[in-house]
């Protein structure tokens, strides 16, 4: 499928989506929105696609925030909207993908970019990566999740600290704070990310499917992540990628998952 914001590329399960607007930064605007949107949504449906990492072009930015030309007179109705179907159509299908989602973080990512990145499952930086929430020094606050994702990741405390004073922290700092797992050179960004997935899909896909979901639980109002692992522990029990990986360990053999 041909898209005009965005590039993608399968390369033996592994399914690479580049947010692809350099004059801007990468910025989302409502269009790239729909885009990845559609490419998610596709990748969920395709048996081949077994990991996603989610980066931007260039060497600058990952993505640099929201198109602001899109909703700077927006009225307070519009506003809201903008939110919900941005959280709904993007940053909660990337929070809850049954499939695993890396950010790989090529530059500046910062308000809707950072906002992106922390609804990936997991993030990976370039040294020259930049990342902050500066939506207050334009009067308004985070929308696409940032004031609820970036708490969970680095705490309270830094969590107001970055928004309060729409401040920028480089890679180092975010791998302190524990907002990204690695931090490497731009030059091996994407390579190390492919190693680290190509070590996910050596498991039980199905299984890390109900991972995913288990995790999240934990994080969900009205949920009980105990009580959703338990059931997700029992729905393994029925699959055939259980009975493979226990009949492969139990033989001394190297488990192929059928991933079913």
């Amino acid at each position: 499928m041909k898209f005009q914001n965005i590039l993608e590329q399968n390369n033996h399960g592994i399914l690479r989506i580049t947010i692809n607007r350099p004059s801007k930064l990468n910025a989302l605007n409502k269009e790239t929105i729909e885009e990845l949107h559609r490419a998610l949504n596709n990748a969920r449906k395709e048996d081949e696609v077994k990991v996603i990492i989610l980066t931007g072009s260039g060497e600058k930015a990952f993505v640099a925030g929201a198109d602001i030309s899109e909703f700077a007179d927006f009225s307070v109705e519009e506003g809201s909207q903008l939110a919900a179907e941005g959280q709904e159509k993007l940053f909660d299908l990337v929070a809850n993908f049954p499939k695993p989602v890396i950010a790989a973080v090529n530059g500046f990512a910062l308000g809707g970019g950072l906002e992106l990145a922390m609804a990936a499952h997991f993030r990976i930086a370039s040294e020259n990566a930049k990342m902050g929430l500066p939506e207050v020094s334009l009067g308004v606050i985070p929308g696409y999740g940032g004031t609820q994702r970036l708490p969970q990741l680095v705490g309270k405390g830094r969590a107001m600290e970055m928004i309060m004073t729409a401040g920028m922290i480089d890679s180092h700092q975010a791998l302190q704070y524990n907002l990204v797992n690695h931090v490497t050179t731009q030059e091996e960004l994407l390579e190390f990310t492919e190693k680290i997935a190509c070590r996910i899909m050596r498991n039980s896909m199905v299984a890390i499917r109900s991972a995913i979901k288990a995790v999240n639980a934990n994080y969900e109002d009205g949920l009980n992540g105990f009580a959703t692992e338990i059931e997700e522990f029992g729905r393994c029990f029925g699959t055939a990628d259980f009975k493979e990986g226990t009949t492969a360990f139990l033989n001394k053999r190297k488990a192929d998952f059928p991933g079913e």
